[in-house]
């Protein structure tokens, strides 16, 4: 499968300029990370957490887990992670786990770690699990949009 319809859409209306760099399928963000010889500190990880009121994306790096006690401690919600099913319904251009880091092309909250946004560069899944899409920090800043920023994971 090729880049998401939607992050396809999306890139090119922000005028965005990015890269593909294309890998063998991987598993995990960090085997992509490996794959594509890339400082999994640069690759961008999306987590979907839901609760009653709805969804949250968490992007973070890839050599980074989400601290959900930070997380209820910043957003007072009780997160937990979403089901496969809930992924499959809510990213349908997308393969099973490969999540973009932009809710707000998909209409969901997103909460990005201040680590991920201090790297140069940044790589992210963007619809399968044989490329990624490379741009700026400063590119990657803006196609968040109003993304709120915070502190909450820890390195493994």
């Amino acid at each position: 499968m090729p880049v998401a319809h939607r992050v396809s859409a999306y890139l090119a209306e922000q005028d965005a300029d990015f890269d593909i760099v294309d890998h063998p399928h991987s598993a995990t963000s960090m085997e992509s990370a490996q794959l594509a010889h890339v400082p999994g500190d640069c690759i961008a990880k999306s987590v979907v957490l839901g609760d009653e009121r709805g969804y949250l994306l968490a992007v973070l790096p890839a050599s980074c887990q989400v601290d959900l006690g930070e997380l209820h401690r910043q957003t007072n919600r009780n997160l937990d992670l979403a089901t496969e099913y809930e992924l499959t319904a809510l990213f349908d251009d997308c393969e099973p786990g490969a999540v973009p880091p932009f809710g707000n092309v998909y209409d969901i909250d997103t909460i990005v770690d201040e680590s991920l946004v201090e790297q140069s560069d940044v790589y992210f899944e963007a619809g399968d699990h044989e490329r990624l899409i490379h741009v700026s920090a400063e590119t990657f800043e803006n196609l968040l949009g109003d993304a709120q920023h915070s502190e909450f994971t820890r390195h493994v």
